[in-house]
């Protein structure tokens, strides 16, 4: 075992070494005898030099078949250092770990809940344009079946790979809504801006989708986001569903009022959060101008709403209330159907993008990172931005051609939301017709001491503090990223996460690659909420490419000066 690991040393980055060994790990591999721990030991041993060397291409083959049949071994440490190894080879050699592609779906169904885990990571890696539809129903059926741990990943994982290989927008929208019913209630937060946004963009499925969403609701109210979508699509095209013309499927038939009652279930239901209810009021003004029948009851659920003990239900149906009465002429073009959304590309915590030799398939593992940098699985055990019992979760919003001062809040109920200058959201929250704005005037106050929230392997973030006069409750952080390398790093992600208590919102970014030589820097606005005025913590995660490798680590940063929170 010792010659082997001296070997690898010795052929690493070498030709000329690499060419005098691969006889002789040749031989080693295919004579070692596999009955005993220690015949494993050596082939083990023999496997990672022939990977770790500038071996040929049909001995990383053989090197890959050994690790294949370590995947039917009896011993789970065997089989779990297989699929490790197997998930750090899939980057250089994707064909020849696809002909174990159907031995690792097996160790899915695995009990021990390591191997299962390896084998969903492994899965999600071989996933590409010729095997998703099979991939996905095996991930899929795991997803029905796991245990909660994994169904965050999980459900990540699908929605990653769904987007970046559905063969057709039907089956992209079908398994989407397959993950929102299985496992609603672990999916990130941006899953439902997204799939609203691929339901708006594809026109030719708009009676398909809504006549599935209202079939996927009827009576069952526990998986949150997809209920707010169903509600959103209901709003949108709640007259589609009642026409009952559905090319793709067999129409149902469905009257006004049925489709109302199912709101009205929605805004009362016990497992509704104020969210969704948002959604469902929305839906049903919406309503008001796709129906015909039902005005006068629509006025009187709207009317109902305005004395909620929810402040911004009752905002919203009170200014509903006052589009009703004083600009009901408006009311057809304030409520007409929303406009093909702008694409918004996913940055999932985990998604790293690689080419790896097939059509163009993606690896959605991260490589071992180097001394000082922690790998993804151990990222997500850490901080996991997907949701938590004690941190709120922020997706950050992709770069966009606007500049960073000038970004926008996430998708609203019934438009896009803008904020200029260096605007931020207050407080209290004020309502248009158009749907959920906020907006403050801010006067910012200075001489907050600025903070260095991380400085590792040549990356820097700063962090400076601005407070608005007018609503102290509320911190603005720019970050600004830096470079001191000689190359740059690109496909910068930068994600953060607060305590419960807290609300928080990421800007976009105004770039995504950081130039070398500190000739440059990315900056970012953070706006944070602090109503009970509690020290401020934050967990931040930091994604990047650099010199050819994928790069990920994590901080906390609880050096927050005083003036920025109390």
């Amino acid at each position: 075992v010792r010659i082997l690991r001296l070997l690898r040393i010795l052929g690493r980055n070498d030709d000329d070494s690499s060419e005098a060994m691969n006889d002789i790990l040749a031989q080693v591999a295919t004579n070692t005898e596999t009955s005993k721990n220690v015949g494993n030991a050596i082939l083990y041993e023999t496997v990672l030099t022939i990977m770790d060397i500038k071996s040929e291409s049909g001995l990383r083959v053989l090197a890959i078949n050994i690790l294949g049949r370590f995947l039917l071994n009896n011993d789970k440490n065997i089989r779990y250092v297989a699929l490790t190894s197997l998930l750090k080879t899939v980057q250089t050699d994707h064909n020849a770990v696809q002909r174990h592609r159907s031995t690792i779906v097996d160790c899915l169904k695995d009990l021990d809940v390591s191997i299962k885990r390896r084998a969903m990571e492994l899965s999600f890696a071989l996933v590409n344009g010729n095997n998703v539809r099979g991939m996905m129903k095996e991930l899929l059926y795991f997803l029905d079946s796991c245990e909660p741990e994994f169904k965050a990943d999980c459900a990540s994982g699908i929605f990653l790979a769904a987007e970046k290989y559905a063969p057709s927008k039907r089956w992209h929208i079908d398994t989407i809504m397959r993950v929102l019913t299985t496992a609603g209630s672990y999916v990130r937060d941006d899953a439902v801006p997204n799939l609203i946004q691929l339901i708006t963009n594809s026109v030719e499925m708009h009676a398909y989708t809504v006549q599935r969403l209202y079939k996927a609701i009827l009576g069952d109210y526990s998986q949150q986001p997809l209920v707010q979508v169903a509600s959103w699509c209901i709003g949108e095209y709640g007259d589609l569903l009642v026409s009952g013309q559905c090319e793709e499927e067999e129409p149902i038939q469905v009257t006004e009022d049925e489709v109302l009652d199912i709101l009205e279930s929605i805004l009362i239901s016990n497992m509704s959060a104020s969210v969704t209810r948002g959604y469902a009021l929305t839906a049903i003004m919406k309503l008001s101008t796709r129906f015909t029948c039902t005005v006068n009851r629509i006025k009187k659920v709207v009317s109902i709403y305005g004395s909620s003990i929810d402040v911004e239900l009752q905002q919203r149906a009170v200014e509903y209330n006052a589009l009703f009465k004083k600009y009901d002429h408006m009311r057809p073009a304030l409520l007409e159907r929303m406009p093909v959304m702008e694409k918004v590309t996913t940055n999932g915590p985990t998604e790293i993008v690689q080419t790896n030799g097939e059509t163009e398939p993606a690896v959605l593992e991260s490589k071992p990172p180097p001394s000082g940098l922690q790998p993804a699985s151990q990222a997500n055990d850490l901080l996991d931005l997907l949701g938590g019992s004690d941190i709120t979760p922020v997706i950050p919003t992709a770069p966009t051609s606007k500049p960073a001062s000038a970004g926008g809040e996430l998708l609203d109920l019934l438009g896009d939301l803008n904020l200029t200058g260096k605007q931020a959201a207050s407080q209290k929250s004020t309502f248009s017709v158009m749907g959920f704005r906020r907006s403050a005037a801010f006067l910012f106050s200075t001489g907050i001491p600025s903070i260095t929230a991380y400085n590792k392997n040549g990356l820097k973030i700063d962090f400076t503090f601005e407070r608005s006069n007018t609503n102290p409750s509320v911190t603005v952080i720019t970050i600004q990223a830096s470079n001191s390398t000689d190359l740059d790093m690109t496909d910068f992600v930068f994600q953060a996460a607060v305590p419960k208590t807290f609300q928080l919102q990421l800007l976009s970014p105004s770039s995504s690659v950081i130039p070398a030589f500190n000739s440059g820097t990315i900056t970012q606005v953070i706006k944070v909420l602090n109503p009970q005025k509690q020290q401020l913590r934050m967990r931040i995660k930091l994604t990047y490419n650099h010199k050819g490798s994928a790069m990920q680590d994590l901080a906390e940063v609880n050096n927050f000066p005083a003036q920025s929170w109390q």
